[in-house]
């Protein structure tokens, strides 16, 4: 026992220093972060300034914001806010870290319609976001964050989606991903995202559910710092099925996935019944949590975290955190749109940037515990 506890004070004090040096190298340079404007008829603009108009954000980040001067202009005079504009940039390597910066991805002139869905501002979506996606691939940005979207006038040949999440996915040929709700320690993600109730049962295989759980359990360690993370996964049917008697996936389908993940090494739990799972608190007890369907997980997250939630995609190789509301055309324009979710989405982003570069030091630098031969002397002295 003594040798084996020797090992891991020598680890953990090792671990500590490289984990400081990290953050110390990390504080130095501020993180880009490249911003999509969404729907210029929403409330996008509006969440944006306000976050900006606190210079203390500019202490650890540089935003960059891939849309249009003359719309957030509009925008800034509907809500009769007066000392705050945007450094226009070309580029983002001429970002100013102590400024909100804004790239013009359109010069000519636009209609802007509060609080309605248009064609064009279906357009300005996509062209906002194929800009920053550019500069992502580029590595001209750090982290990508997404102002909300109307789903249905941004469909097109290039667009057709029913979100960011598969957009993105496709654009960066990602196949396992997660789209992952974030507030604080709850983490809730959903193993079918964006399809219709009458498909969820049909389109549930061992094979997705197991996936999803290791999609999950990855991004906790790598995303979330999380050594050995606990992961419950809901049920499909009520009560978990009641032993048949209310359905068979939760026999079947589901119990058998989580079998398979925890003989695995991950600490996948369930499948709980969902309504008591959030009625008696048990999810504080875990750090991710896999619902069945898109509703099982929105629900509760957004009656828990609406104001401060954030969505983030879990699996794919560049960071990408969004608000967890929509466009919010009822209040457009009204100066009652509150930036709490959109500052969330930044911070995060941001984390998540801080902790991958801390992942990657580390396992570039592997801790060697010792020899194999004082490995076996510990096992058998514990």
């Amino acid at each position: 026992m003594m040798i084996r506890n020797r090992i891991f004070a020598t680890y953990y004090s090792k671990l500590k220093y490289m984990i400081k040096n990290t953050q110390n190298e990390s504080s130095n340079s501020r993180v880009k972060v490249g911003i999509s404007q969404g729907d210029i008829n929403g409330v996008g603009y509006e969440i944006m300034i306000k976050s900006f108009f606190d210079n203390r954000i500019f202490d650890e980040l540089t935003p960059i914001v891939f849309g249009m001067s003359k719309v957030a202009s509009y925008h800034r005079k509907t809500l009769d806010i007066k000392d705050f504009s945007f450094n226009i940039i070309k580029k983002p390597e001429q970002a100013n870290h102590k400024r909100a910066n804004i790239i013009n991805c359109q010069e000519e002139e636009v209609i802007i319609d509060l609080g309605k869905s248009t064609e064009i501002a279906g357009k300005m979506s996509l062209q906002s976001l194929e800009c920053a996606i550019q500069c992502l691939k580029n590595n001209e940005i750090d982290v990508l964050v997404t102002a909300p979207i109307n789903k249905e006038n941004i469909q097109s040949d290039e667009f057709n989606f029913p979100g960011h999440t598969e957009y993105l996915a496709q654009k960066f040929e990602t196949e396992n991903y997660l789209m992952l709700m974030v507030s604080n320690n709850l983490r809730i993600g959903a193993i079918t995202g964006h399809i219709p109730i009458k498909d969820v049962s049909s389109n549930l295989s061992k094979e997705l559910i197991y996936s999803k759980i290791n999609v999950l359990n990855k991004s906790l360690k790598k995303d979330f710092a999380i050594c050995k993370p606990k992961i419950a996964i809901l049920s499909l049917n009520p009560h978990a099925g009641d032993k048949g008697l209310i359905g068979s996936e939760d026999t079947e389908i589901v119990t058998p996935s989580i079998k398979k993940a925890f003989d695995d090494g991950i600490m996948a739990f369930g499948p709980y019944p969902a309504d008591g799972f959030f009625g008696i608190s048990n999810y504080q007890k875990f750090d991710g949590i896999l619902a069945m369907y898109h509703d099982q997980a929105m629900i509760p997250f957004k009656t828990l975290s609406f104001d401060s939630g954030v969505n983030f995609t879990a699996g794919l190789p560049i960071i990408r955190t969004s608000p967890a509301h929509g466009t919010a055309y009822d209040i457009a324009g009204k100066n009652q749109a509150s930036p709490s979710s959109f500052l969330q989405a930044i911070y995060l982003a941001v984390d998540i940037f801080r902790n991958r570069q801390m992942h990657n030091k580390i396992n570039s630098n592997p801790l060697k515990f010792g020899s194999s031969e004082k490995n076996g002397d510990a096992k058998k002295n514990d």
